[in-house]
């Protein structure tokens, strides 16, 4: 990947900052964002990156600074723009007890503005390039048996359809379109007792990616490369 360029939108910690550093062992030159001003583990990571690593800020949620973003990155081309951004909220909160407030919250991190990003900084990637999301498989509305997480998996399933959308307007596009599942990863947001560890999931991940380079339209895949119900 020694001539691949990442444009990488949520990475200061877990999935997105594993997403930063595998692309990176794999030899491809990556522009990473973060949402505030403070040192992260991220930039930990640049100082090791021999200049391959860049650092740009941005808050997802604010669509003037993904247009600010865009404007900074414009003459740039990229193979790949993947957007990782997510919150949770408490497995028990159901539709029955959850505020407006969280619900907003939710809807527009998850949902709303990781398709803000593809609508805006789209156009930085080329004709034979890739756009992923970030999904889950707790979006799948089919395989949704447990319950659990209810408005989290409303989110997902939410910007899945978004997603779909999108494939269906631009159903001429060249670009590889994909919403990917990592699985249940142990992270801040995956939770201690989560199945998975980075390891297990990112390079697989990552793999599955790229494996789906110059297949035109949109597929919703696990980290394993396997097809997600919708």
């Amino acid at each position: 990947m020694s001539d691949k360029t990442v444009l990488l939108i949520g990475a200061s910690r877990g999935l997105g900052h594993a997403l930063a550093a595998e692309y990176l062992d794999r030899g491809a030159d990556v522009v990473a964002t973060v949402r505030g001003s403070a040192r992260t583990a991220l930039h930990d990571l640049r100082d090791t990156a021999d200049g391959r690593l860049e650092i740009e800020h941005v808050d997802i949620t604010v669509p003037e600074q993904v247009e600010a973003l865009r404007d900074r990155l414009a003459g740039r081309r990229f193979d790949l723009l993947f957007v990782n951004a997510g919150i949770t909220n408490p497995q028990e909160e159901t539709s029955a007890d959850v505020t407006t407030e969280d619900f907003t919250r939710l809807m527009v991190t998850n949902a709303l503005s990781p398709m803000r990003v593809i609508e805006t900084l789209g156009g930085l990637v080329g004709p034979d390039g890739t756009l992923a999301i970030m999904s889950s498989g707790q979006g799948s509305i089919a395989n949704n048996e447990r319950g659990g997480f209810e408005i989290y998996r409303a989110s997902k399933s939410a910007l899945n359809q978004l997603m779909r959308s999108y494939a269906a307007r631009h159903r001429d596009d060249t670009r590889t379109l994909l919403l990917m599942a990592p699985g249940w990863v142990r992270t801040d947001l995956g939770g201690p007792h989560a199945r998975l560890t980075i390891g297990e999931s990112i390079p697989s991940l990552v793999t599955t990616v790229e494996a789906q380079k110059g297949r035109a339209g949109l597929q919703y895949l696990d980290y394993r490369g396997e097809t997600v119900a919708w």
